[in-house]
């Protein structure tokens, strides 16, 4: 039996690799804080919403994944997944900090399985 060929990435994600894997630790570091602080804060519509369901349980920080089907950056679900499994880890490689990367991991394979189910209303 065969593997299947690896699909090439879609040339945004290739570029956040790219841009990872030319950072030492602490530029890493500063850049997930960037990426961090761009996440919009938990819109009013949510608010009042029982947020259990939507949390990623595995972060260390409080975060809950709200699947939407609207489009972000005029990307399809096929481009969140494209993302490698291993995404997380190799934009992580050589921070040391494998509970942020675990709980990195999980919200990752949330956004997949949302993406999976947004594409098969397509």
């Amino acid at each position: 039996m065969t593997d299947a060929p690896e699909q090439p990435l879609p040339p945004q994600i290739e570029r956040v690799l790219r841009y990872f894997r030319a950072m030492g630790r602490e530029e890493k570091m500063q850049a997930l804080v960037q990426y961090a602080r761009k996440l919009e804060p938990l819109p009013e519509r949510f608010r009042e919403l029982d947020r259990t369901p939507f949390n990623v349980p595995e972060c260390q920080t409080r975060v809950d994944v709200f699947p939407e089907v609207r489009d972000v950056n005029g990307q399809p679900p096929e481009t969140t997944l494209a993302i490698p499994n291993d995404f997380v880890r190799q934009v992580m490689d050589g921070i040391g900090l494998a509970a942020r990367e675990t709980g990195l991991t999980a919200l990752l394979l949330r956004l997949k399985r949302n993406a999976s189910d947004a594409a098969a209303l397509r």
